[in-house]
C-alpha cells in the first residue's frame, strides 16, 4: 500500500500541490502537517505514519526535503523504513530506496538539503548582526513588565503572589527581580 507524507514549514503555506502529486502517485492515505522539517521533534503526523507502516508498504513524498532537512534525521528515517521493509520514493526526484541508484541519489539530496538549511541560518545570522550594528534590531520585546514586578514586590507581595497577579511564572518574577 502507498502512503503519502506532505509537509510545509509554516501555517501560511499551502499543501495542495503536494497532496495532488501524492494522490496522482497512487497514495491512498496522505498524512500532512505544517511544521519545520529541521527536526523530527513535534512532527506528530510523521511519527504516526512511521509507526503505522508495515512490510511491503511504500512511503511517498514529493521531495526529500519534505521528509527531513538534516542528513542525520533523513538517515534515521530511512533506516527505520528499511528495517520495516518499507520503500521510500519521491514523485519529483529519482528516489527509490529499493535500488542502489535511488539510495545514492537520496543521500546526495539529503546532503544538499542540510547544506541549504545551514546556508539559510548563516544568512539569517549575518542579517541580524548587520541590523544590530545599525541599531535596527533590538530583539524580542520583553513579555514581563519589570517595573510592575518591582512595584508589587515593594508593596510587600511575594513571588508567587506577583506571578499569580500578573499571569506569569514564578521564574519570570525572579528573573525580573534579579
Amino acid at each position: 500500500m502507498k502512503y503519502g507524507y506532505a509537509r510545509v514549514s509554516s501555517s501560511g503555506q499551502d499543501l495542495t500541490i503536494q497532496v495532488e502529486a501524492l494522490t496522482k502517485a497512487g497514495c491512498e492515505t496522505i498524512r500532512q502537517e505544517k511544521v519545520s522539517g529541521t527536526s523530527t521533534q513535534g512532527r506528530d503526523e510523521l511519527k504516526t505514519l512511521l509507526d503505522f507502516l508495515r512490510e511491503g508498504d511504500e512511503l511517498v513524498v514529493t521531495r526529500v526535503d519534505r521528509l527531513a532537512r538534516s542528513i542525520r534525521d533523513l538517515q534515521n528515517i530511512v533506516y527505520e523504513l528499511d528495517q520495516k521493509g518499507v520503500v521510500l520514493s519521491a514523485t519529483e526526484q529519482p528516489i527509490q530506496t529499493n535500488t542502489s541508484a535511488g539510495k545514492c541519489f537520496l543521500d546526495m539530496l539529503g546532503v544538499f538539503s542540510e547544506f541549504e538549511t545551514n546556508l539559510r541560518k548563516e544568512r539569517q545570522m549575518e542579517g541580524i548582526a548587520k541590523a544590530k550594528e545599525r541599531g535596527v534590531y533590538k530583539g524580542r520585546q520583553p513579555s514581563v513588565d519589570v517595573e510592575r514586578v518591582k512595584e508589587l514586590r515593594d508593596s510587600g507581595m511575594g513571588a508567587s503572589a506577583i506571578a499569580k497577579e500578573m499571569g506569569i511564572g514564578r521564574a519570570s518574577v525572579y528573573r525580573a527581580l534579579g
